[in-house]
């Protein structure tokens, strides 16, 4: 992915308490402002089809596994099971499929393995969820020097605002130059202090009905929020690290001074079928901090 220009932020406007309105103009800070498949399950007889089609021949071989994989992963697209539940045992889905349970028991690994599917002993698979415990920072990679550190973070949303999509973002997000955007900005403190500013721009479509006032009244992790009230569920993310200097306004922010060292990165996350549904520019503080990852 190609450098992208920095966010030109004009201004931003405090997001209100819950239940107050936002009252202003939405500035954009793109280019102009902007004015004012159904989850049915398909037919078990066509799913059969495609699996016996794909294992007919054709110019590329995919194992079994992998077809099974790759029908499971449509059922999740098309919202059949919802983040959180349960999805069919292993023997149902060998049935529906017409393959063996081992077969379905690889493919359902290598999903578990992606955090697409969470195993619990004893009570079977799940989708996957931001909601739950154990993910619901997955893919925030800030951790503590302090081993004995274990607190979340605060977040507090300063704007929210509808703009249209630039010529790079529009290339990020698939979208086409000038179609409609949310941008997001917020600040994520840890044990109160003010440690990671956020950048965030999403796709107008999917996200029409997010708002500031919906954004002030939430408390949780901000992947959680598109799952439950949009149904997007942010699956995988590339990720872009550089070393920067704070900006005045981005010091103030993160009460430190103006030049001290920050680390940008530069996100976009994809939902199921490698859709991309936002562009995300992290700027962090390091002092008490590293930004951790696993290579496999």
């Amino acid at each position: 992915m190609r450098q992208l220009a920095p966010f030109p932020i004009l201004s931003y406007r405090q997001v209100p308490a819950s239940g107050q309105s936002a009252a202003g103009p939405m500035v954009s800070c793109f280019m102009s402002e902007i004015p004012g498949e159904s989850s049915s399950a398909r037919p078990r007889t066509a799913t059969r089809q495609v699996v016996r089609a794909a294992g007919a021949g054709g110019a590329a071989f995919s194992p079994l596994y992998r077809q099974i994989k790759a029908l499971i992963v449509d059922s999740l697209e098309r919202g059949e099971w919802k983040p959180g539940e349960s999805i069919p045992s292993e023997m149902e889905l060998a049935a529906r499929f017409h393959v063996s349970q081992g077969t379905v028991r690889k493919a359902i690994d290598e999903l578990a393995a992606e955090h697409l599917l969470m195993r619990r002993q004893g009570k079977g698979t799940f989708v996957a969820t931001h909601s739950e415990p154990r993910t619901r920072y997955r893919f925030l990679r800030l951790a503590s020097d302090d081993i004995t550190d274990s607190g979340g973070a605060q977040s507090r949303f300063i704007d929210c605002r509808r703009a249209r999509a630039s010529a790079d973002i529009a290339k990020v997000l698939a979208l086409r130059t000038g179609d409609p955007v949310i941008t997001i900005r917020r600040v994520l403190s840890f044990d109160g202090e003010p440690t990671v500013i956020d950048d965030i721009c999403l796709p107008g479509g999917p996200f029409r009905r997010l708002t500031a006032e919906l954004l002030a009244g939430y408390r949780g992790p901000l992947y959680a929020l598109f799952e439950s009230e949009f149904g997007i569920s942010m699956v995988r993310a590339d990720e872009k690290l550089k070393a920067v200097a704070a900006t005045e306004e981005d010091a103030t922010l993160l009460s430190v001074q103006a030049g001290s060292p920050l680390l940008q990165v530069e996100r976009v996350s994809y939902t199921y079928g490698d859709r991309p549904m936002e562009y995300r520019r992290g700027l962090y503080i390091t002092e008490r901090y590293y930004y951790r990852n696993s290579l496999k």
